[in-house]
């Protein structure tokens, strides 16, 4: 009785670590995200192990196969980044991919299942996308940032050198940033002094927004045109490279015309503390399904929409002063 008991216990000891471990670990995340890649660049869709459900967006739209970047992608670029996810058994690309002539600034994340692909979701920008006050006009720059050149040269980590502590304190060191942007008060962000934010290429810090003294990724908060950063997801977080993956929305403050922010940034994190960020995001149109992926699926939050005004009584000031 006794060796029976303990070849019991030896099996569901087994099958407990069996069903702990990840289905898809590191080197098959590397590999599922690579086919996926190289597909992409051979706009061949059958060359991906793509699950029968497979989904995919690109900048909050969904996307047919062999459509999209399936067509314009011709080759990754100078800054590439893999980050991998073997607990949420999810992997991203973070970097440039060519286009013909052209280039993109990305973050491709893919979600594994069964070792197949499942979700695919792009953050693209494009040099003259729309930006804060909406397209491009004649005789005007857009208003989106576009430097591949500066994000080459300002690069993300690929492994991390300093300690960090547990995916949980990575992921609140990581919200706490975007805390200090809804509450306005970068005393709330777990950062080092100094802390730099690169945004689709262009560096963004150095300076505090607005002003002339010396900034870094925690100052100029306090008249920020963000009512709250909603839709919050953390989707990977690498645990080896010290690398977190956030994705929300910028809320701009009611009675805005300036457009909302759909945004994946990357968060480097060293002892518990941001140490920078790179960000790939656009600005979706006042009626675009932004996030579009779970659990905030389809329009969620559209805009924040500003009270209707009463009418003015019959005979008073239409104007509305001294109201």
């Amino acid at each position: 009785m006794q060796p029976l008991r303990l070849a019991i216990i030896v099996l569901f000891s087994a099958t407990l670590a069996s069903a702990a471990a990840p289905e898809c670990d590191r080197a098959c995340l590397k590999s599922t995200l690579d086919q996926y890649l190289n597909a992409v660049i051979k706009h061949d869709p059958t060359m991906a192990p793509l699950s029968p459900g497979f989904r995919q967006t690109e900048n909050a739209v969904v996307i047919k196969n062999g459509t999209g970047a399936w067509k314009s992608v011709t080759g990754l670029g100078k800054l590439q980044r893999r980050y991998l996810d073997p607990v949420s058994e999810q992997a991203a690309y973070f970097g440039i991919v060519e286009e013909g002539a052209g280039s993109a600034i990305v973050t491709v994340r893919v979600k594994v299942d069964h070792k197949k692909i499942a979700e695919a979701e792009w953050y693209m920008a494009r040099k003259g996308d729309p930006g804060l006050n909406g397209p491009q006009q004649p005789g005007q720059n857009a208003g989106n940032f576009f430097d591949p050149d500066n994000l080459a040269a300002n690069a993300p980590p690929e492994k991390s050198k300093e300690a960090h502590p547990s995916r949980e304190a990575m992921i609140a060191a990581t919200n706490s940033y975007f805390d200090g942007i809804t509450t306005h008060d970068g005393s709330i962000i777990w950062a080092y002094q100094g802390c730099m934010r690169v945004e689709n290429g262009n560096t963004v810090t150095g300076r505090a927004r607005g002003g002339t003294v010396p900034g870094d990724c925690t100052t100029g908060l306090q008249n920020i045109n963000v009512a709250l950063v909603g839709g919050r997801r953390y989707p990977v977080v690498d645990e080896e490279a010290g690398m977190v993956l956030a994705m929300a929305v910028f809320i701009r403050k009611p009675g805005t015309t300036t457009r909302r922010n759909a945004f994946s940034e990357w968060f480097s994190i060293e002892n518990g503390k941001i140490r920078s960020i790179w960000s790939a995001m656009f600005y979706p149109a006042p009626d675009a399904p932004v996030p579009n992926w779970p659990p905030y699926e389809g329009n969620w939050p559209i805009t924040v929409v500003p009270p209707a005004q009463p009418a003015p009584a019959r005979g008073g000031n239409p104007r509305g002063e001294n109201q």
